[in-house]
């Protein structure tokens, strides 16, 4: 399965930053757009990966859902 997500690049000096704002933690930096895009592919496909790996492990103990407040 294939998904679309938006990235910020810009330039700062003599490199490029980027990130995705919808996989938080997704950030990478290149000297060129196309380093910076490749880069992020494989940061959000790893964070995605990881956090299928652990929704998907078996639980041994009770599970509890909350829903939490935070001041952003």
């Amino acid at each position: 399965m294939e998904q679309t997500f938006e990235a910020t690049i810009e330039k700062r000096e003599k490199w490029y930053i980027g990130w995705v704002d919808a996989v938080p933690g997704a950030f990478s930096q290149g000297k060129t757009v196309k380093e910076v895009e490749e880069n992020l592919k494989e940061a959000v496909q790893l964070i995605l990966e990881s956090q299928r790996d652990l929704r998907d492990q078996k639980a041994t103990g009770e599970i509890l859902k909350r829903k939490i407040q935070v001041k952003v």
